[in-house]
């Protein structure tokens, strides 16, 4: 059995904090921000005009359906936002922007069209400081007056404002924060003028300050940057948007090395995880959000591996050709129709409270708290409870968000990760997501009802995950320690009717689920890195969630006799890894990452691997014989008579522990 040592632990922490000295960040920085009503309401696909005043260069962007904005890459200097849409148009609001910087500036749009905007700024400072002027020589007169009744003992009264004024502070003429300017020539005065003002009887010119840019309390969880959580994309910028679509791409390619040096190069029982000593991609995906009027629809087309994986875990699909498939669902090749998709569907956004979303088709679970997609994850190969629950759901989902921090969201689908429904009953289940504050995440998934084994009609599923993430440490701008967080998720669920019980001896047929993983993450300069440390463990009686091992080609419809997943069997397994990232850009992502997983019983591919003789020879449901042809049963006795005696029956190479070093590059736009 090998186990991590503290070399394989150390290694990638030595080059993160040696990539942490030699590193430098960008000088450019970023804006973004919403175009909204006055009320808070966004408003979507608005134009804004970002002008650079040093050079006066302009770049235009669309805002998006939820009105949000953003625009990297921009060097340090002073810039002058404005927006409109249609008989809506917002103040310029002048910012300046240093190096290395997000800044947020939000738009309020109003009815009335404004004028040019230096004839704002001059016109309303001017009329102030022309009621200021009055206000002045009127206190100077009263004051002069004053003064010549009194006794010369007296002590003369000052003559600044800021004096007379100091006293009644609703007498200052307050410049709107979208008016001021830093470099205008007249302007408000300020209550801490100088000795010097007060001896020449005059206010000294200031500026007012810039209001703080507005927070979105309107659009769900806008109010604060949650990019840091595990299973969430890290990107802070759109690259491109337009009032129709939002376009995504990713990449993701990879290089493992499993040191159990499998022969047929195959990896066993992982989701991210599937060839050894070779590159290869992992995920190609191009597709986005569409939206327009409050119609919305998404498409990410997906190919390499994923394309192929994902879809031979779903036996609901099958059409007979097995063991236990009596006539399985019915024709039409699912598979096929879905096996490039990894979602699409289309629906509609109500203006209710904080908004109503209904959609239809493929979408993404949320169970297991990882995201299907390996660049939004603090680790790539996530642990067995996220590998062995749902990475998409078939069926119609409803969005409700009563508040900006809180998601209700319930689902009517097919079943757990199928294409079809197994038997009588539909899935049904839901999500309750709730960030109260930028640091803190609590989801809550259910699922129950279905009926989702092949060959088990009377046999329900129910299944509980929940999830907590926290960030308990955040200095963004630290060139050391920037970040750190951790997540907590625990499982629980069973299968019972039809035999069947969750709660029984293995004996009577036992079929529950129960795990656990947990995962610390550390940023480091500016977030340009990242280790995660962390991993987890599952006991599955009847392994009806545990993923069976590609043995002969097998897939979840055709099972395989070599690994059962009879009532009562338990598939015990436990799993640790430390994951390094190097995020130069938002968009793109370094990682290497040290595994080990371990199984009670023999699970994963050895040296001989799980290939036999001659290759895969299309009946993985039955034993194998040495020379590749198929025993043509399942039973051990009947295929040892039919291929010669015990000794000429094929058995794969299944150990119980597996360790696996990797390396790759994701991209995401």
């Amino acid at each position: 059995m090998i186990r991590p040592t503290l070399v394989t632990i150390a290694i990638p922490l030595w080059m993160a904090f040696n990539l942490v000295s030699v590193q430098a960040q960008s000088s450019l920085g970023t804006l973004h921000g919403v175009t909204a009503s006055a009320d808070g309401t966004p408003i979507a696909s608005a134009p804004v005009v970002i002008r650079r005043t040093d050079d006066n260069t302009d770049r235009t962007i669309i805002s998006g359906f939820d009105g949000a904005f953003s625009v990297s890459n921009l060097p340090p200097g002073r810039y002058e936002l404005k927006a409109s849409k249609g008989e809506l148009h917002s103040s310029p609001a002048t910012v300046d922007l240093a190096a290395n910087i997000d800044l947020r500036v939000d738009l309020a749009l109003a009815a009335t069209p404004p004028t040019p905007a230096d004839a704002s700024i001059s016109l309303a400072v001017e009329k102030k400081f022309e009621a200021m002027e009055a206000r002045i020589e009127q206190l100077e007169a009263e004051l002069k007056a004053k003064s010549a009744l009194e006794p010369p003992s007296s002590p003369a009264p000052r003559g600044d404002l800021v004096a007379t004024l100091g006293k009644d502070p609703s007498q200052i003429p307050i410049v709107p924060a979208t008016l001021a300017r830093p470099d205008a020539s007249k302007a408000v005065a300020s209550a801490g003028g100088s000795s010097s003002s007060a001896q020449d009887g005059a206010s000294q010119p200031v500026s007012a300050p810039p209001a703080p840019p507005a927070v979105d309390t309107q659009t769900p969880f806008a109010y604060g940057d949650f990019t840091w959580l595990n299973g969430t994309p890290r990107n802070k910028d759109v690259v491109f948007d337009s009032p129709f679509f939002t376009p995504e791409v990713r990449f993701d390619t990879h290089y493992m090395e499993d040191f159990n040096q499998p022969i047929d190069h195959t990896i066993v029982g992982a989701t991210e995880s599937f060839r050894s000593g070779e590159v290869q991609i992992e995920q190609i995906s191009v597709g986005g959000d569409f939206h327009w009027q409050n119609v919305r629809g998404r498409v990410l087309y997906m190919d390499g591996l994923f394309a192929t994986t994902t879809p031979r875990n779903d036996a609901s699909s099958a059409t007979g050709t097995y063991p236990g498939n009596t006539g399985g669902v019915g024709q039409w090749d699912l598979q096929g129709a879905y096996k490039y998709v990894s979602e699409a569907y289309g629906g509609y956004h109500f203006n209710v409270q904080h908004g109503l979303n209904i959609d239809a088709g493929i979408f993404v679970s949320y169970i297991g708290l990882f995201s299907y997609y390996n660049f939004d994850n603090w680790t790539y190969q996530p642990s067995y409870v996220s590998s062995n629950t749902p990475w998409f759901f078939n069926g119609v989902r409803i969005q409700w968000f009563p508040t900006n921090k809180l998601k209700i969201e319930p689902w009517f689908i097919n079943g757990w990760q199928s294409y079809a429904k197994y038997n009588g009953h539909p899935g049904l289940g839901g999500q309750l997501l709730w960030l109260p504050k930028e640091w803190f995440k609590l989801v809550a998934n259910q699922y129950g009802y279905g009926q989702d084994n092949l060959g088990l009609p009377h046999t329900e599923r129910i299944h509980t995950d929940d999830s907590i993430e926290v960030r308990y440490y955040n200095r963004p701008e630290s060139l050391n320690l920037s970040k750190m967080a951790f997540s907590l998720t625990a499982d629980a669920g069973a299968q019972y009717g039809g035999g069947l019980c969750g709660t029984c001896a293995p004996s009577q047929g036992k079929e529950s689920f129960v795990g656990w993983m947990a995962y610390d993450r550390y940023w480091f300069h500016k977030d340009l890195f990242a280790i995660t440390l962390g991993g987890g463990e599952m006991s599955n009686w009847g392994r009806y969630l545990t993923l069976l091992p590609p043995i002969d080609g097998a897939i979840a419809a055709s099972g395989t006799p070599y690994f059962t997943e009879n009532p009562g069997q338990r598939a015990h397994m436990w799993d640790s890894s430390v994951t390094f990232h190097y995020m130069p850009k938002q968009y793109i992502t370094w990682w290497a990452e040290v595994g080990y997983r371990h199984s009670d019983v023999p699970y994963f591919a050895g040296r001989g691997g799980v290939t036999p003789p001659g290759g895969d020879n299309g009946l993985p449901q039955y034993y194998t014989c040495m020379n590749g042809a198929t025993a043509g049963t399942g039973n051990l006795a009947a295929a040892q008579t039919a291929c010669g005696g015990a000794g000429n029956v094929w058995f794969p190479d299944l150990r119980r522990s597996e360790s696996k070093a990797s390396v790759g590059v994701m991209v995401k736009f």
